[in-house]
């Protein structure tokens, strides 16, 4: 019974392989980005947030394989949905004040992100420097005009 069970576990994982979703690893091009305020808050960014809110994503070996490729592939679709710097101006989600926020409150990066990719994790010092980067590149809401965008059209 116990060899029953394990074999058909090992069938469904075989199977689920041949499921498609989760393959999609396309990274559109960058449209434009924000005017970061400063590199270390870009690299900030990438490092802890780019893979899923940018059209950069660096996608793992382990996201190739089922199940995890879907819930990968779904964390970056959402995540470029709600908010990606790659799409800067011409994405009407762009809120980036709203980034702050979820740093500061530990929604993100993710704790699973974290995990798996250390490097991720921002350190007391860097998570201030962070968040003021964020807020001199983003400002603080549709009324002031720091959003980097330009207006000189």
């Amino acid at each position: 019974m116990k060899y029953k069970i394990i074999g058909f576990i090992v069938v469904v994982i075989i199977v689920i392989q041949f499921v498609p979703y989760g393959r999609n690893h396309l990274n559109p091009p960058v449209v434009a980005e924000p005017r970061w305020d400063s590199a270390k808050t870009r690299e900030l960014f990438f490092r802890a947030c780019g893979d899923c809110h940018s059209n950069e994503t660096t996608w793992p070996g382990y996201s190739n394989i089922a199940p995890v490729s879907w819930l990968v592939q779904y964390d970056v679709h959402q995540g470029r949905k709600e908010f990606n710097v790659s799409m800067w101006g011409v994405q009407k989600e762009n809120e980036g004040d709203e980034s702050i926020e979820t740093i500061e409150k530990g929604e993100m990066p993710p704790w699973f992100y974290v995990i798996l990719h250390p490097e991720a994790r921002i350190s007391g010092n860097e998570k201030t420097d962070f968040m003021k980067g964020l807020l001199a590149t983003f400002g603080k809401g549709d009324d002031d005009n720091e959003h980097g965008e330009d207006d000189s059209d």
